[in-house]
């Protein structure tokens, strides 16, 4: 049985297309397998608090010599790693702010994103390298963007600082398989926009398929 962990990060309610993306998302998923189990994180309304001088401490304190108070700061950190943890696959609805990632988007990041408990380092190399701890994984990204041309060869390509943080970044949590569906004129609201909206829709259900190992010869494993 598979474990989604669903994240929406858009501060909107009912007029967030990525919300509505997402949700259609995890609706197609549950009618393929109603017994997934699905994690639900809506950091849009509930905002990670930012990353502070006494978290950072905490972090890199060795876990037997961390006091009440660091144990206290690093408490949300634990239960968003718990949860990435649990999951097979990460589903995030986020739409593009000012080309990048929404600062809550990004504040999870810096939250799950820590030594020792998803990635680990070795001092004693001279190249320093990150090494992921999870593995396995994969991401869906449901996106939404006010302008266009942000895909490979587009005329803001250079611009596109929201897939590829997230890629960059979902390395360090084991993500190992990625999957973009994005709607683009939003800002325009005009017959282009509903057709990348339309499109994208259509694009959901092909994608969930294919996670799932149905048009496929691999079929997602659960961990």
């Amino acid at each position: 049985m598979t474990t989604l962990l669903h994240i929406d990060t858009s501060p909107r309610g009912d007029r967030s297309v990525s919300r509505k993306l997402s949700k259609a998302f995890i609706d197609q998923w549950l009618a393929h397998e109603p017994d997934a189990t699905i994690i639900s994180r809506d950091i849009g309304h509930h905002p990670p608090p930012l990353i502070t001088e006494a978290w950072v401490a905490a972090a890199f304190a060795a876990p037997d010599e961390r006091s009440r108070d660091q144990r206290d700061e690093l408490r949300l950190s634990d239960e968003l790693i718990e949860e990435l943890e649990r999951a097979n696959v990460i589903v995030i609805g986020a739409p593009m702010h000012n080309y990048g990632m929404p600062s809550a988007l990004k504040s999870w990041f810096d939250k799950v994103i820590r030594v020792g408990k998803t990635f680990t380092f070795d001092l004693a190399r001279g190249d320093f390298p990150l090494e992921p701890i999870m593995s396995g994984k994969t991401l869906v990204v449901l996106s939404s963007r006010g302008e266009f041309g942000f895909g490979p060869g587009g005329v803001r390509e250079h611009m596109n600082h929201l897939e590829t943080h997230i890629f960059t970044c979902a390395h360090y949590l084991g993500v190992q398989e990625s999957h973009l569906i994005a709607v683009d004129y939003q800002e325009f609201n005009d017959e282009r926009h509903r057709k990348s909206v339309a499109d994208a829709f259509a694009a959901i259900p092909v994608l969930v398929r294919q996670c799932l190992g149905i048009d496929c010869p691999a079929r997602l494993a659960a961990e």
